[in-house]
């Protein structure tokens, strides 16, 4: 894998943790909580309606969700650019401690909450995620 793959990885990375950002900030409004609100059912399958958005402080927890969602995204971005050029490896190895920290935190919260399903979701997540970026670039 070339240092131009990673860096159209690092966007594709980004990309995928940035869009959950706007999906889980409709959550903090009743009208558009839909798509967060559907979300969470499938990631808690099975999907059964049990994930409800009708207390304030779920729909808060979606709106600060949603926001570092998409920082996260927007970060990783601004990471593939200039930041890469100067420092692939450390770009590299930081996207990846980042994406790993997050999946083991968010499965190991999941299945003490009884959302073990989400954990799997999330090996599915993280290898989109980290992609080719397991290994140094060539070149």
């Amino acid at each position: 894998m070339t240092r131009e793959a990673h860096k159209r990885w690092l966007k594709i990375a980004a990309f995928i943790v940035g869009s959950f950002g706007p999906i889980f900030a409709l959550g903090s409004m009743l009208p558009t909580a839909e798509p967060a609100r559907l979300t969470l059912d499938i990631l808690g399958w099975p999907v059964d309606g049990a994930q409800t958005y009708g207390e304030p402080t779920t729909r808060f927890l979606s709106a600060l969700t949603g926001g570092f969602l998409l920082g996260w995204g927007v970060t990783i971005w601004r990471l593939s650019g200039d930041a890469y050029d100067a420092a692939p490896e450390a770009i590299r190895t930081a996207v990846v401690a980042g994406a790993l920290s997050w999946f083991c935190l968010d499965s190991a919260g999941s299945i003490a909450s009884g959302n073990a399903s989400n954990a799997l979701f999330n090996v599915i997540v993280l290898l989109l995620v980290v992609g080719p970026m397991w290994r140094p670039a060539k070149g």
